[in-house]
């Protein structure tokens, strides 16, 4: 994939939806409000199911530094590389898998491959590095972040029990109604997006 005007425009516009996508988050009953949900992916998979797997890292890139230069930060970053990261997790195998068989089926599995990445990328990324760097950052311990978690579902004792009954739940979740919109709209958008 060359960097025409084309491809860059299509993936300006794309991670600018992404972005403002991505100030529309909401909370979730089962999780601390630190995890809020949003649909941001939504635009980055349509941008990687049509330019290629760089075009979708391109797109969570400045879906990323977009969101930070207009509505800045209450994570430190955290949030930011945690949506960047995970985000890739899910975005790249879905583009990958498409761009290697492009149909309907090609997209279901990517899709499937990604939301499971995004889901086991998610819950280690959080146990090793997210959690413990927001603690850090925010100067907040970490037993204040199960605390938080323990708040709104008992069984969230540890950092361990906060990821398997928060953070892996909220991947599976976002991950597969980012993939069943990304379905849903990708056919019908194709003329545009390939333009």
């Amino acid at each position: 994939m060359r960097f025409t005007p084309r491809f860059m425009a299509k993936t300006a516009l794309l991670a600018a939806l992404a972005a403002f996508l991505m100030t529309l988050e909401s909370p979730l009953p089962f999780a601390p409000r630190f995890y809020q949900i949003d649909l941001s992916e939504v635009p980055v998979l349509l941008g990687g199911f049509a330019l290629g797997p760089l075009a979708a890292l391109c797109i969570e890139l400045l879906k990323n530094l977009l969101y930070l230069l207009f509505k800045g930060t209450i994570t430190a970053g955290v949030g930011e590389l945690a949506n960047f990261l995970i985000g890739l997790s899910l975005v790249l195998p879905a583009s990958l898998f498409y761009r290697k068989k492009k149909s309907r089926k090609g997209a279901l599995w990517g899709l499937l491959c990604g939301t499971l990445a995004m889901t086991i990328a998610g819950v280690a990324i959080n146990y090793f590095v997210l959690l413990p760097a927001y603690s850090f950052f925010m100067g907040i311990p970490l037993s204040a972040l199960v605390d938080m978690g323990s708040a709104v579902n008992s069984s969230i004792t540890s950092l361990g029990t906060l990821v398997i009954f928060a953070t892996l739940p909220f991947n599976l979740l976002k991950g597969a109604l980012s993939s069943l919109i990304t379905l849903l709209l990708y056919k019908r958008l194709s003329p545009l997006l390939h333009r």
